[in-house]
């Protein structure tokens, strides 16, 4: 007798992908995320190859094991997927800090982020 399978997280024409401890604040990082919403995976794969956000390398990454997972742990079709979820979360944040005038201390935060990847298999006609 083995365990019983854990149920899917994500539909049966779904992949998904998580990047966790991303050195970048949420906020600049679900601007890239913006740019790959609801497009055709190749059309974003272009979008973050030519964005110069230093942290696009980072999505398309993170979207590249999403197909990767689509097409070998799900059997997905790779040419008719689109990024049906990208969001983002917060992780922690380093505190750092540096010495300022009169004795004060001046924080320096430094945010982590996770971004999490969802693309789904869109019938053929779309």
């Amino acid at each position: 007798m083995g365990m019983e399978k854990n149920p899917r997280r994500v539909a049966d024409n779904e992949a998904m992908a998580k990047a966790r401890m991303i050195r970048v604040s949420p906020q600049k990082l679900n601007l890239v995320a913006g740019l790959i919403r609801g497009k055709k995976v190749d059309k974003a794969l272009a979008a973050l190859t030519f964005s110069e956000k230093r942290i696009a390398g980072d999505v398309k990454k993170c979207l590249q094991s999403a197909i990767a997972n689509a097409e070998n742990n799900h059997g997905l079709d790779v040419d008719s997927l689109i990024v049906a979820e990208a969001y983002v979360g917060k992780n922690i944040t380093l505190k750092r800090g540096r010495p300022r005038a009169r004795g004060r201390f001046g924080k320096i935060m430094k945010p982590f982020s996770e971004l999490t990847i969802k693309v789904r298999q869109v019938g053929e006609s779309a």
